[in-house]
This record gives C-alpha cells, structure tokens and sequence, in this order.
C-alpha cells in the first residue's frame, strides 16, 4: 500500500479529485507520522486539537475545492493564521491567536488547505537557524543534532521528514534558499512582488522580504506559487498572473549559466561545499546546458554594505515601536535590538547611498543577463552545524563579523529581487548541501523549468533521512 505521506502534494491533489484517497485518510495518515516523528525534530509547533482536524478533514471528504482541497499543512510561524496561535517566534507574542488571516494563509486557505499547526522559525525571522524561546529549535532530519537552516527551517524540516507535502516560507536574507539547502528539498525565491503582502504599513520602501513556496518536488513549488502569485491591485509591486505549472516538463533550450563559486574568494566557504555545487553542476552540462564560470561582477563588499544598511532600516522600521516600550524591548532577542539600533542610527542618506549601491548592482545584472541565461551560486556557506550553536562564528578559520555573515552568499539575488531557486546538490558524509539558480527578475517560469528539468535528472529530495521511523 502506498505510504500517503511520501506522495507530492501534486500527487495526493490528484488522488483526492479521482475520490482515490480521501482528506480523512490523507489527515489520518499525517497526523500518525507528525505523532512519531515530529517530537525529535520540533518541525511543526502550535498544533491544533486531532479531532478537530479529522472533523474538519471528514467534512472535506463529501466536498469539492481546489487544488490544496483536504491537505494537511503547517503555516510559517510569521503569518498570522485565524485561530491558531501565532507567536513569530516571540515571547511577546506568545499568546496571541488571531482572529483573521493574512493574505497568504487566507489564499492557502481558498485553495482548500487544511492548517494543521505553525512551522518553526527564529524570532521575526532574524537568523537563519530555527530557535526560540517559545518554541524551542527545530533539527534537521537528516542529522537531528544539527540545524534544520533558517528562518523557514521548519517549513523545510516538516518537508524532508514528510510531515507535510507542501509548504509555503518567507525569504529576506535566504530564509528560502538556506533551510532547502541544509534539508534536501527543494526553496523558490520569486521576482520581488510575484507574491503580494498585505497592504499594511509602507508599500514601497522596503523591498527585500519576500513569500514563496518550497517542496519536494519542482511541480508542487509551481502550483502553490500559481496560488499565492494571484495580483492584489492595493500592492504597487503587484505582477500579473502567470500558469507556472503548465507545460513544466517544456525542457528548455541550450541555456548559458555563469557559476560564480566563491565570489572570487570573497565568501568563505566551508570545504567540499563548492565541489559537491561543481558536481551538482556537471547535470546542468549533461543535460546540454554551458556552465562557464565567471569572475566576481561586482564588489562583495559594496553588496553588503547595501544590503545590511537596508536591511536594518527595515528592521528598525517594522520594530521601534517594540523596541520603545522598555517591557517588550527586554523580551527581544540580542540580534533584534542590534538590528533596531542600527537602524534607527542612519540617516536618510545613509540609506539613499545604500539604494544607490543596489541600483548599481541591478544595471550590473541587466549587463550580465545579456550573455547569460542565468547564475549559480551555493545556497549556503557552512555545512548544517550544531543546533546548539546560536551561529557559526568562523568559516574555515575567518571569524564573522555578525549574527548573519555566514550567508554572504544569499545577497546578490536578495538585493536585486531575483528569481531563486534553491535545489538540492548533494551530500558530504550525510550531510545535505545545495546550489541557487538565479534569473533575471521576471523569469520565474524559465527558472523553475530549468528546476524541473534538474528535478527530473536528480531527485535528490527522493533520498529521505535514514535516522527517521
């Protein structure tokens, strides 16, 4: 009998519009393997009462709906999900259960999800290592005393460890791309305003925080992409609608791909990391792809200075008013406050020369988009390290200067709003490791295709985790 839980979304979508498999079973079926094996991992956090979920799950069993219709999923845990707790991973809002959803959960929602629970992630997301004081730290199926990536490492801990077929995370500084890497699945970064936010607050300063899917499979990034991609007019950055799933399997034409390593040896980067990429590399040639590597376009230095300079404006500006109430700013975590006092430090022309950086950075883009199709880059810098550690502090003898330095690697397609895929490379003594693939803004489809067509060749998330029941 087929286990339901290693299927694709895609696959169990299928099985359930065919009256095959039913959400009752489907629930049931998840719900056993969470019992099991969610307890070592700490993957899926908040969840909700079993027997509401298999009433709701039975309920679905004589209804039609959409593709997600009877799923079982686990929201990030930094989207407020209408009546399940949600505490972005802080103590301050420990408690708070909402009473509505945000426009990603309520999309999920009319697809015909069912929401299980939250998936782990840092406090606001700051860090890519999935620990909190609310809910503790998720481990990486694959090696459970190490980290599962951040912050969408729940999400992608739950994936590898089949405790969900489909998960939707959020990506600033690699939060897609980096627990992908580190859990053997697969992360989609998209063109910066494919996904809408909520209209709240500023809509057109803060440019580098993004939603997107990630899976097990390049097909399921697809569709649940097609659902959270819808336009929403009251978003600026809205793009129109595009059928991401259709015609996947289209392979591709000769691509030109220019691999960027180490940046030139600007990014420290932890043995075997660049070599298992190469290889990885080499299923891009086989299949009739030129992968030439390319010297560093622009200077590392200038990208980071840009980027943290932005990076904690927005911080600052989503969080000051934490911060100004000396009650909650003591519940924050150390790297919160820094990025708050950082922020709030600069001048408004300290952050125009920031922009300034990064407009110069995309004109450098459109430059190389002309002779390439698309860039490589590793997805992370270290191997999963111990999930004890709050983050690396050296790579390779150099020491980081910050709580975020070890994903150097993350920025150039974060700074520039770039179409990203995270895929699977590959392992080094059991350990998961993987490469992005980015595009130029716009190309997600050409981008994601290119995933399947890699997909199809190595579906290394098809390598589930030995250590699990």
């Amino acid at each position: 009998m087929t286990d339901l839980t290693s299927l694709s979304a895609s696959d169990l979508s299928r099985l359930v519009a065919a009256r095959k498999a039913a959400p009752s079973e489907i629930m049931q079926a998840f719900f056993a393997r969470i019992a099991r094996v969610n307890p070592a991992l700490n993957a899926i956090v908040a969840m909700r009462d079993p027997d509401e979920l298999l009433a709701e799950a039975k309920a679905a069993d004589d209804s039609t709906g959409g593709w997600l219709h009877g799923l079982p999923l686990a929201v990030k845990d930094l989207v407020a999900v209408r009546g399940i707790r949600s505490s972005f991973g802080s103590p301050i809002f420990a408690d708070l259960v909402p009473e509505a959803d945000e426009m990603l959960a309520a999309r999920m929602r009319a697809a015909g999800a069912i929401f299980i629970g939250k998936t782990n992630t840092p406090e606001f997301g700051l860090g890519s290592h999935s620990f909190n004081p609310v809910h503790g730290v998720t481990a990486n199926p694959y090696a459970p005393e190490r980290t599962a990536g951040g912050s969408s490492g729940g999400a992608a801990a739950a994936l590898a460890a089949r405790l969900v077929p489909v998960a939707d995370g959020s990506d600033a500084m690699g939060s897609l791309r980096n627990p992908a890497a580190f859990c053997n699945v697969y992360g989609f970064r998209p063109s910066f305003g494919l996904v809408p936010s909520d209209p709240v607050g500023d809509s057109f300063l803060h440019q580098l925080a993004t939603d997107g899917p990630m899976a097990r499979c390049v097909e399921d990034l697809a569709r649940l992409l097609e659902t959270l991609a819808q336009p929403d007019a009251a978003n600026p950055h809205s793009r129109p609608w595009q059928p991401y799933a259709t015609d996947l399997d289209a392979a591709p034409e000769a691509l030109r791909i220019g691999w960027l390593g180490d940046w030139g040896g600007a990014f420290p980067i932890e043995p075997g990391i660049l070599g298992t990429c190469e290889t990885a590399l080499k299923t891009l040639t086989d299949l009739g792809h030129h992968v030439e590597p390319l010297a560093p376009p622009f200077p590392a230095a200038e990208l980071w200075d840009s980027w943290t300079t932005l990076r904690s404006w927005s911080n600052a500006a989503a969080r000051a008013a934490l911060y100004d109430d000396p009650a909650k700013r003591r519940l924050l975590k150390p790297e919160a406050i820094w990025e708050i006092e950082r922020g709030l430090g600069f001048d408004a022309m300290q952050v125009h020369r920031a922009s300034v950086i990064r407009s110069a950075w995309f004109t450098t883009l459109a430059d190389l988009f002309t002779r390439f199709d698309a860039l490589v880059l590793p997805a992370a810098q270290v191997w999963p390290f111990p999930k004890d550690w709050r983050y690396p502090e050296s790579i390779d003898g150099k020491p980081m200067d910050t709580y975020h330095r070890w994903m150097e690697v993350v920025i150039p397609a974060s700074l520039a709003g770039l179409p990203t895929l995270a895929v699977p490379a590959g392992f080094r003594d059991g350990l998961p490791m993987g490469m992005q693939i980015l595009g130029p803004r716009g190309a997600d489809r050409a981008i994601l295709r290119l995933g399947q067509q890699y997909h199809r060749a190595t579906d290394w998330p098809g390598r589930q985790p030995p250590s699990l029941p």
